[in-house]
């Protein structure tokens, strides 16, 4: 699918979702989107594109548990039905096995959505800077209204 917004360049969705899924920058694909676990790089350190508007917010964490839930709780219950291990043994597997997968994907998956924003041109990456349409304006504590 390629999405296109009047006179700006078609920005191809399907691509830069796989780029986000490898946490590279979903313009170029070389750079690192991320410069720590988590943290967005303000701009991709190849190619200079602005990727400090994500709103990522909690999607990505409730994105992580339900694809981690989906596999680990049918994995649990064909173990359980076949072998039926003592609750020691499904504790020690299943917790490090849930942590893992879920510490491992996050990233990806909010690289994903990071992606997906740059990509549909939400949020600010229209390359009209950031504007909050629909929102009051910040304002200083006790400034008149």
């Amino acid at each position: 699918m390629t999405v296109e917004y009047g006179d700006q360049d078609a920005r191809a969705v399907g691509p830069a979702l796989a780029k986000g899924l490898r946490m590279r920058c979903p313009s170029c694909g070389k750079g690192h989107m991320f410069h720590a676990y988590l943290k967005v790089s303000d701009t991709c350190p190849a190619c200079g594109t602005e990727l400090h508007h994500h709103q990522a917010d909690d999607a990505p964490a409730y994105f992580t548990i339900l694809a981690v839930g989906h596999v680990i709780v049918p994995l649990a219950a064909v173990v359980e039905r076949v072998a039926m291990p003592a609750m020691w043994i499904h504790m020690a597997l299943w917790i490090p096995l849930s942590l893992a997968t879920a510490l491992f994907s996050l990233p990806r998956i909010k690289g994903a959505l990071v992606a997906l924003q740059w990509a549909l041109r939400m949020h600010g990456f229209d390359g009209k800077g950031n504007k909050m349409e629909g929102h009051l304006a910040p304002t200083e504590p006790g400034a008149a209204a």
